[in-house]
């Protein structure tokens, strides 16, 4: 043993325990595989520290002290100088590690006690052994150690996995059972505990390490499935040693590296027990995982393959048990369907969740139903037994749930905190069984042992003698305790609202939580029905998830009656016919009703027609069945309770009647034949026929035709029954009573238009005179007619009675017209003409006006004044007509005259009529023609006029239709012929054109014949004409003077003349028709054209002379002449063609035929052909095969090596072909060719080769990539250029064109092919990409004549989106407490981008914040969820891009919420933070209340004590200013004492006792008063009102708070204390009612407070932003104002719009893309200069620096580098010297102190004020001001010298620029290229962009103004219309009856409580007697939240609420 001192510890080998105070310790060295197997027992001194320890340890193991190692225990808490003391215990065992979570190369031992705890004394009488009560006991045993399991697992996020395996295959070792969990583990300790007998999870503190230190109950959860059910530290061990004889468990804790080992044996305890050992200490073996060498046993090889799936789990623990006892193995073998069945009915609800295993729901795996429990059962030669009790479907919970198709859900709450959760589910009777579940181990059927066998006892009701229900504790079946039923669900003694065997369909489950207690087996409840059936539990139905306090009782009959009706189908339904409404019920019960032609009751069918007999109705109904009702909206087929039979009433002759009865109410027992003799009976006594006779003749008989006008004569009428008897009234009074028959007489017209009842009489039988009609003469029009005598009856002229036809009979006749008695005319056909004839119709009618015929022969007589008439014959019968009737005679016009024609017929009664008829004149006869001369004289080229008339036989100027008069002229060819229409008039004037006859000499003799060709009967008129010659031009020549000799020029004559010369000297003559020459005058010169030139001078065409011809200078062209003259009576022309001839030679000609392109390097297609021309270009005969000599061919370029000349003898020219030029520049290339002293030249166009490769354009360096970020699009569109191989760009279109890419790299637009246009280009438009983070490539390819052609590679550097929101940060102090009523924490909320930067610049706006309560609906928003917008930032708040929410009003009701915070990326996509829940706690407390507000009690001193009775169970709470309740922790007393109205009363009433004051306990937030009772005989003035004062006294808090006062009316008499009472019940209800419109009044004044706030606060905005747009000019309106706002928008947004897309100055240098918020861009892109010259000079001065990346960190600025590998030049701002930037308000040099020192020329300027930076100003100025410092520009070079040459005098000179381009250095240098800057175009795009124009800025502004104007327009119209109809609503008739209501209840107020005695005003006023709704208003609440609750309580209020 070795010593480290007096404080160290004393090591030693052997074991047993040291001196007092020592510790022992067990150490096992486990650093290395080859360590040393066994421990080191060490002791360890009282005073002992880590050190001194720690060196004893390397003493005793020979470790060097400057080893590094860690000693920990063997649950890897390493062992520190802070927790020595508390973890080196005496018996621990600890291990020396490398490190903490170093693997165990070998196992140890570690050893343990587990002596039972005391509790097995304590808790030692209750039920500790499995009781079978007629079941095997063996699943429940399995059932504790799944209860372990399932507390084990309850902490699992994912799936709770659970096995149970039986090992029964001998191969494997001997029958095991093994229980195996994916739960937490147990350490070492925790499975130290396990071992320990009675070990609960409440005992296991102080030395006892457990999963469940420090306990604390789960919180609440639907029926408590909180996994919380492995509790007593009993049944496990119970179950194990029940099970089998050994337990051997296996555990992993997660975080852990090692597995712990205990095994407990029956056969170990006895041995130990045989030794004298001490029998509950052994080892706990620890080991790392798979790690299974130390099972040697063959009884146990399954455990080998047990423990290698070990390596899979992070934690677990299994419980392998063996030894199993044979008879438990043959019950697991053969009754595995049975013991899994019953386990699947323990765990039913932690398997399936809280609504259980419904088939009717989707099953998705959640929170609630993650629980798998496998069992597998292993045997030898046969196929794994494998099961999932969640796939069992016949467990009884299952079973029940999926029979039963309602459920009734209460809840009972029990003394102290237990409740249980109850329902009740319905199993319906379904057509012809019970549908309630049988179960295997209760069967419902029972049979009686005593029956004889051949009696058989009635089946029993659906859940017989079982009880109603099953009782769950913690969620899992408590399977020994039921309960039978409730008070409330009893069957009632007297018949309920439901039958009695309902009450048998009913199944239920209670579900309890742990406040209840069971049997440490968990078989039994101890205590549970006894306490559900204690008076003061209290039952609550659960209705939609809430509880609600009504009669369960009630509640429960009325649940069942409506499941029994809705349910149960018992009578069945066939021959469905359809679905209808019936409107002879009530409205709410029309509809639907199923309806069927048959039903199947008890056995019987009954069908449509059958009859039947009712029972129980007044009278008995006996009918025939017309069809069944079913209420409900069914379809076919189906069974169900209840419905009607609607029954036709028999005889039906009888009873017209329908009746609908309950099917219930038919006769089951009646024959159908003795309803259908008694049908039968009743027919015989009806009206069966009639009986008619005629007394006085004029019978009609049936079908007979009459005259109009014959009289029907008399009738006598009897009423026959069947027997022949006359009746004259219905039978007796037994049907219906006795009802007088009539006989009704109708006479029917029967017509087109319908039938018309003329004639109608009724008749009844007198006592002496039978059924009697008159004589009917008055039948007069034409018809068929219908004669019907009916029986009806007396009262209602009814012809049917009870649905059958009265006698009748009917007799049909017809009535035709009489003889002819008058005439008129029928329709006639005009029109009339003399001498043509025409018919008259004429119709007869008889005496009654119908229409007759004529019979006899009749001669007519017509008369006509002025007419001679006459007619041919007249017709008789059904169309009599005059025919022929023909009338002569003089009219006066063609539009004829009008003449009254008179028809006399003699032997007719009225013989006579007048016909009005107007004639027109005949046909055409005759034609006269004037003049009447027969021959007429005119002139050649004249016309001549003839007047013609057309005339009738009687000489009247008569005209028809295309009447047309012709003239023809003979004598001479082509002659005219006149025409004129004399159709309407019949006379006109016949002309036509003139009279012309060619090469007229002399006088000419013609004819001229007049006639009508349409009307051949008239002759023509003929008339003889004589023609002589005209005087006018009749002929034209032309000739050309050449010297003396006039040659004629004949017309189209052909004229040879020199190209380009001019013919003079050309005349003309003019002749008539005699050949006489006509002088030229000055009116015929007017009319002389030429086509040649359109000035002729006129002087020259009176002498005779035209003008001179042009001749064209192209042979080719050909001139036409021509001379025209033209006048009233001839057109005449001469005409000749000028043909021109070559001019000597002058020019060569060259010209390429073919193509003008040349490919290069290849020849030109076509060939140039050479000629010789005149001046005019006119092609010379010059050349000859000798002449390719001297041709010359020259050009630029000109490959001359395939030159080939031609000689075209045909054509004579000469042909050049082979023309090729070297390769060089595509473009125009000019071609000379010389002959002789005559040169020309050709130009061809040179063009690209063949393509060959693919080049960008206006695209960055390739070699480097290109930065992009991900989402955004590329800087420049890509476009490609087909090129040759000469880097020429190839024009070729079509050529399609592919970008090949990978399959991780997206672009949009997405379509990759592509077609190049006419330049041979492609454009494919600027891609957006989409790709993780790195660099990717993608390459452009083109196929041409199916050749690929490769295009370069581009590489993408893709970074991510700095601007794009993911995410939003919410951060807010978690540990602050949220009280109702009060503000919440601030919140600070940012929107995080792809790069996890914060990004800024977001409108707040855009920022919002959600609050709803929770609810069992899930987490998202409901659609009323109360939105917040952001608070203003304040001065002290951190950089842009955080937004807060401060003060937001924290809700007024207790419970949790959710916050969740919005930001809104665009109109429809919202990103949504994580939710964050919250507990609103109850506020301060403030006052005392009763939970229920009871009656104002009325009580007087009486003996009975019930009269005494001020309250009873009076609950007293304390609440805050919101009225939740609070205080729960608060303990006091609450004191009341009784007070009057007035201090001084001392003569108040007392209390039982003749006490004034009583205390009453304050416990768990509330005083429970079961009774307070006035004494007897009590002092007290009657009549009086008085207070209860309960004062709440309460020490733990320091403030006061309100009491609660209830007044009570005394009085001393019982019958004015009834009165009292009842007035005291009106006040309560008054002072209520009242309280509730005080409320809405006072909420409306407030809302409208506000309303008038906001409008005002609108009408400044409003104001203020109007008089801003004065300052910008824009004056708006007082009228139409948002018209005019809208077109003024319209158009300045069209100005900057159409400003913007003007072309300005900008940057072509592609900017780096900005991958992070720390990446501000390229210095080039950074600015912008407004002025040209200063942009190109500023530009060219930071050449160098332009393509600079500036960042704001030098991290930023080392990724860019090593993402381009170093070429990308960057600048971070954060390693700039900032103190040497130039101060940016510094004045020029050439001001000293203020003052000008000279005065400057070149307006000097510093070039950073040029400057113009569109984002991130201070740090732009920051690099300009470093890269410019104080460089200054001026206009130019002279300027900036005597600049200089000024300030150097006085100061240093910093570095001149001039815009002209030149630069002096700030050591004054200048001159030279280096200081000269180049055009702005040999910048290369590197150039400082312009801004946007100022105006655009200007425009921005006025627009912005005028958008922020409107937006404030439209709030003040939509504020200011919100307050006019609150105004309005004020007003309305509904709130003044509200306010008289009002007034009418403080009325009747006053007047009650002057009744009772009282005064209106007390010390104690109304709103503290009685708390109303009105309380919550009044209290204080910020302005939003007010506007929010008088919103809510706005416009609620109705009467009712009243």
């Amino acid at each position: 043993m070795a010593s480290a001192g007096d404080d160290g510890p004393s090591v030693g080998t052997g074991e047993g325990h040291g001196g007092d105070g020592c510790r022992t310790v067990y150490l096992f060295d486990r650093r290395e595989k080859e360590s040393e197997l066994g421990d080191r027992v060490m002791q360890v001194g009282e005073r002992s520290d880590y050190a001194g320890f720690r060196a004893s340890v390397c003493e005793t193991l020979g470790i060097s002290p400057e080893e590094k190692f860690v000693i920990t225990t063997t649950s890897r808490k390493e062992i520190t100088c802070d927790n020595f003391d508390e973890l080196v215990k005496d018996g621990v065992t600890l291990y020396l590690l490398q490190s903490v979570n170093q693997l165990l190369l070998t196992a140890t031992k570690e050893r343990i006690e587990f002596l039972p705890h005391y509790d097995t004394l304590v808790k030692s009488g209750m039920y500790e052994y499995y009781a079978s009560e007629g079941q095997n006991p063996l699943p429940f045993a399995l059932a504790e150690l799944i209860d372990n399991s399932l507390s084990a697992t309850s902490r699992n996020t994912g799936i709770r996995k659970i096995q149970i395996k039986l090992h029964f295959d001998e191969t494997q070792g001997k029958p095991a059972v093994a229980v195996i969990d994916n739960g937490r583990g147990m350490t070492s300790k925790q499975l130290n505990n396990w071992a320990v007998y009675r070990l609960s999870k409440f005992t296991r503190q102080g030395d006892f390490e457990s999963d469940h230190s420090g306990y604390v109950r789960p919180v609440p959860v639907p029926r408590s499935l909180n996994s919380d059910i492995s509790y007593f530290g009993v049944g496990g061990k119970q179950a194990v040693f029940f099970v089998g004889q050994s337990a051997r468990m296996i555990s992993k804790p997660a975080e852990s590296q090692d597995v712990h080992e205990l095994v407990l044996s029956k056969e170990d305890f006895e041995k130990k027990e045989k030794n004298k050992e001490s029998i509950y200490s052994g080892y706990i073996r620890n080991r790392k995982p798979s790690d299974s060498v130390h099972i040697t046993n063959d009884d146990e090889r399954f455990l080998h393959y047990l423990i290698s799936e070990e390596k899979e789990k992070d934690s677990f623990t299994a419980v392998v048990i063996t030894g199993v006892q044979s008879e438990h193995i043959q019950y697991l073998k053969n009754y595995f369907h049975l013991w899994t069945r019953q386990l699947a009915h323990i765990y039913h609800y932690y398997i399936h969740g809280p609504k259980g295993n419904e088939k009717r729901t989707s099953k998705e795996v959640g929170p609630v139903n993650n629980i798998d429990i496998e069992i597998s059962m292993f045997e030898k030669g046969k196929a794994p037994k494998i099961v999932n009790l969640r796939e069992i479907q016949d467990d009884m919970q299952t079973l029940y749930i999926n029979t039963a198709t309602d459920s009734f859900e209460f809840k009972a709450h029990v003394e102290g905190d237990g409740v249980v959760e109850g329902i009740i589910r319905y199993h319906p009777f379904l057509y012809d069984r019970e549908t309630y579940p049988d179960d295997p181990c209760f069967p419902s059927k029972l049979k009686d042992e005593d029956d004889d066998d051949d009696c058989f006892i009635v089946e029993k009701a659906a859940r017989g003698k079982r009880p109603i229900f099953e009782c769950f504790w913690n969620g899992r079946l408590i399977p020994y305790t039921s309960v039978e039923d409730f008070d409330w669900c009893t069957p009632p003694k007297k018949r309920g609202l439901a039958p009695i065997e309902c009450y048998n369909r009913i199944s239920g489950a209670l579900f309890t939580n742990d406040r209840f207690q069971v049997s440490t087996n968990k078989l039994t409840f101890m205590d549970l029905e006894l306490k559900l059936k204690d008076k003061n539990t209290l039952f609550t139905r659960i209705l939609n998830g809430q509880e609600q306090r009504m009669k369960i009782d009630r509640e429960f009959a009325l649940w069942l009656k409506d499941c029994h009706e809705k349910y149960d189908k018992q009578i069945k339904f066939t021959l469905f016919k359809g679905i209808i409404t019936r409107s002879d019920l009530p409205s709410k019960k029309q509809g639907p009703w199923a309806t069927y032609s048959a039903i199947e009751w008890d056995g019987k069918i009954y069908k449509a027609g059958q009859l039947v007999k009712t029972i129980k109705t007044l009278p008995l109904f006996y009918g025939s069945i017309e069809k069944f009702f079913l209420y409900g909206d069914h379809d076919g087929e189906v069974y169900a309770t209840g419905g009607e039979v609607q029954i036709a009433m028999e005889p039906r002759a009888l009873y017209d009647e329908i009746k609908t009865v309950p099917i219930a109410k038919l006769d089951r027992t009646v024959a159908e034949k003795v309803v259908k003799k008694y049908v039968e009976d009743e027919m015989a006594r009806l009206p069966d026929r009639l009986s008619v006779t005629w007394p006085e003749g004029d019978e009609l008989l049936p079908n007979e035709i009459r005259p109009a006008g014959t009289p029907i004569g008399a009738l006598r009428i009897e009423i026959l029954n069947k027997k022949g008897e006359a009746m004259q009234k219905l039978p007796g009074p037994s049907h219906g009573g006795s009802k007088k028959l009539l006989v009704e007489l109708k006479v029917i017209l029967h017509s087109s238009s319908g039938n018309k009842e003329i004639i109608s009489h009724i008749s009844q039988h007198g006592g002496k005179w039978p059924y009697w009609f008159k004589k009917m003469e008055n039948i007069q029009k034409l018809g068929n007619y219908t004669l019907k005598l009916q029986v009806v009856l007396n009262e209602s002229n009814a012809d049917t009675y009870a649905g059958r036809p009265l006698p009748s009979k009917v007799i049909k006749f017809s009535v035709k017209e009489g003889k002819p008695e008058k005439f008129s005319f029928g329709l006639l056909d005009p029109p009339f003409r003399v001498g043509v004839p025409f018919n008259i119709p004429l119709e007869f009618q008889d005496e009654f006006g119908h229409t007759s015929q004529l019979i006899n022969d009749i001669q007519p007589v017509l008369e006509a004044s002025g007419l001679s008439l006459q007619y041919e014959e007249i017709t008789k019968g059904p169309n009599c007509v005059i025919r022929g009737v023909t009338a002569r005679g003089p009219v006066n016009s063609c539009q004829g005259k009008n003449f009254n024609l008179k028809v006399v017929l003699p032997g007719l009664k009225e013989d006579s009529q007048i016909l009005k008829i107007r004639l027109l004149p005949g046909p055409p006869r005759q034609l006269k023609v004037k003049p009447d001369s027969e021959i007429l004289v005119i002139e050649n080229g004249t016309a001549f006029p003839f007047q013609v008339e057309v005339l009738d036989e009687s000489n009247n100027l008569t005209a028809q239709p295309k009447l047309i008069v012709h003239c023809k002229f003979l004598g001479a060819p082509n002659l005219p012929v006149y025409t004129v229409d004399c159709s309407s008039s019949g006379t006109s004037i016949l002309s036509g054109s003139a009279i012309q006859v060619q090469n007229i000499k002399k006088d000419q003799t013609l004819k001229a014949k007049i006639e009508i060709p349409s009307c051949k009967d008239v002759a023509p008129v003929e008339k003889t004409i004589k023609l002589l010659p005209s005087s006018h031009v009749a002929r034209l020549q032309i000739f050309s003077v050449e010297g003396q000799k006039a040659i004629q020029i004949k017309h189209q004559d052909e004229v040879n003349w020199i190209a380009g010369d001019i013919m003079h000297n050309l005349i003309f003559q003019m002749y008539d028709e005699g050949e006489r020459e006509i002088h030229v005058t000055s009116a015929l010169a007017e009319k002389i054209k030429v086509n040649w030139t359109p000035e002729i001078n006129k002087e020259h065409l009176l002498q005779g002379l035209l003008p001179d011809v042009q001749v064209p200078t192209s042979v080719k062209d050909m001139r036409y002449c021509q001379v025209s003259f033209q006048d009233d009576h001839v057109s005449l022309e001469s005409a000749f063609t000028v043909r021109p001839l070559p001019d000597e030679p002058k020019h060569l000609k060259c010209e390429l035929r073919g193509g003008k392109t040349v490919q290069m390097g290849q020849e030109l297609q076509g060939e140039i052909v050479i000629i010789v021309t005149d001046q005019y270009g006119n092609q010379i005969q010059a050349f000859s095969p000798t002449s390719l000599c001297a041709l010359g061919i020259a050009g630029n370029g000109l490959d001359s090596s395939q030159l080939k000349t031609t000689f075209q003898e045909n054509t004579q020219s000469i042909s050049v072909r082979g023309i090729r030029f070297i390769p060089g520049p595509p473009g125009n290339k000019d071609l000379c060719f010389t002959w002789r002293e005559f040169s020309d030249f050709i130009r061809v166009q040179l063009i690209s080769g063949p393509p060959a490769k693919l080049l960008l354009i206006d695209w960055p360096e390739l070699k480097e990539s290109i930065p992009v970020i991900n989402g955004r699009e590329l800087q420049n569109p890509l476009i490609v250029q087909l090129c040759d191989q000469w880097d020429n760009p190839a024009p070729i279109p079509q050529v399609k064109v592919n970008l090949m890419k990978p399959n991780i790299l997206k672009l949009t637009p997405s379509h990759l092919q592509h077609k190049t246009d006419e330049r041979g280009r492609a454009n494919l438009g600027v891609l957006s990409v989409y790709a993780p983070r790195g660099e990717h490539i993608m390459q452009v390819k083109a196929i041409y004549n199916k050749n690929t052609i490769e295009g370069p590679i581009i590489k993408l550097m893709i970074l991510p989106d700095p601007e794009k929101p993911i995410r939003l940060n919410v951060k807010y102090d978690k540990d602050a407490s949220f009280l109702a009523g009060g503000t919440f924490t601030d919140f600070m909320i940012t929107v995080i981008s792809e790069d996890d930067s914060i990004i800024k610049n977001i409108n707040p706006a855009r920022i919002s914040m959600k609050l709803w309560k929770l609810s069992n609906n899930g987490n998202r928003p409901p659609a009323n969820a109360e939105i917040f917008s952001c608070t203003k930032i304040k001065d002290n708040d951190k950089e842009d891009g955080c937004f807060y929410f401060r003060d937001k009003a924290i809700p007024n009701k207790v419970g949790m919420y959710c916050i969740q915070f919005g930001f809104m990326m665009d109109k429809a996509n919202i990103l949504n933070s994580e939710q964050v829940i919250i507990d609103v706690l109850p506020n301060q407390p403030v006052k005392l209340v009763p939970k229920i507000q009871p009656a104002t009690p009325a009580v007087s001193n009486v003996h009975s004590i019930a009269n005494r009775t001020l309250v009873k169970d009076l609950r007293l709470i304390i609440t805050d200013e919101y009225n939740n309740q609070t205080g729960i922790d608060l303990v006091g007393t609450i004191i009341a004492t009784i007070k009057g109205s007035n201090e001084e009363d001392t003569d108040t009433p007392l209390f039982v006792g003749k006490v004034r004051t009583l205390e009453f306990p304050f416990v768990k937030g509330s005083a429970e008063i079961t009774s307070l009772v006035l004494a007897e005989n009590s002092p007290g003035k009657d009549s009086t009102e008085y207070f209860i004062i309960f004062e709440p006294q309460l020490p733990a808090l320091s403030r006061t708070l309100e009491s609660y006062i209830l007044p009570f009316m005394f009085s001393d008499d019982v019958k004015k204390q009834q009165q009292m009472m009842a007035f005291a019940k009106q006040k309560d209800e008054l002072s209520k009612s009242i309280g509730v419109y005080r409320s809405v009044f006072e909420t409306s004044k407030q809302l409208i407070d506000e309303m008038k706030c906001q409008v005002e606060a609108a009408k400044l905005k409003e104001a203020q932003l109007r008089n801003e747009l004065k300052t910008h000019n824009i004056d708006i309106p007082t009228t139409h104002q948002m018209p005019h706002i809208e077109a003024l928008l319209k158009r300045k947004l069209s100005e900057q719009e159409e400003l913007k897309r003007k072309p300005r100055r900008s940057c072509t240098l592609p900017n780096y893309t900005k991958g992070t918020a720390n990446v501000l861009g390229k210095i080039a892109h950074l600015a912008q200069i407004e002025d040209d010259r200063a942009a190109m000079v500023i530009s060219w001065h930071l050449a160098s620096d332009m393509d600079c990346v500036v960042t704001l960190t030098t991290d930023a600025a080392r990724c860019i580098y090593d993402e381009t590998q170093g070429r990308q030049q960057v600048l971070p701002l954060d390693s700039i010297y900032k103190k040497t930037l130039p101060d940016w308000k510094r004045p020029l040099p050439h001001y000293r102190n203020g003052k000008l020192y000279f005065k400057p020329i070149g307006d000097p300027v510093f070039a950073r004020d040029l400057l113009t930076f569109p984002d991130n100003v201070e740090h732009c100025e920051t690099v300009f001001g470093m890269l410019l410092g104080d460089t200054i520009i001026l206009d130019n070079l002279d300027a900036a010298n005597h600049y200089r040459k000024e300030v150097v005098k006085i100061s240093h000179c910093p570095t001149l620029l001039t815009r002209d381009g030149d630069r002096i250095r700030s050591n004054g240098k200048f001159g030279g290229l280096q200081n000269k800057a180049p055009p702005m175009d040999k910048l290369r795009g590197m150039v400082f962009g312009a801004p946007v124009p100022k105006q655009c800025r200007v425009l921005g502004e006025q627009i912005d103004l005028l958008q922020q104007y409107r937006s404030a327009l439209d709030k003040l119209n939509h504020l200011t219309e919100d307050l006019n109809g609150q105004l309005e609503y004020l007003q309305s008739p509904e709130m003044k009856k509200k306010k008289q209501e009002l007034d009418e209840r403080e009325k009747n107020l006053k007047l009650i409580e002057q009744k009772l005695g009282m005064t209106p005003t007390h010390k104690c006023n109304d709103s503290l007697r009685h708390p109303t709704k009105a309380e919550i208003a009044e209290c204080p609440i910020p302005p939003k939240r007010m506007r929010r609750e008088a919103t809510r309580q706005n416009r609620t209020m109705t009467k009712t609420d009243a």
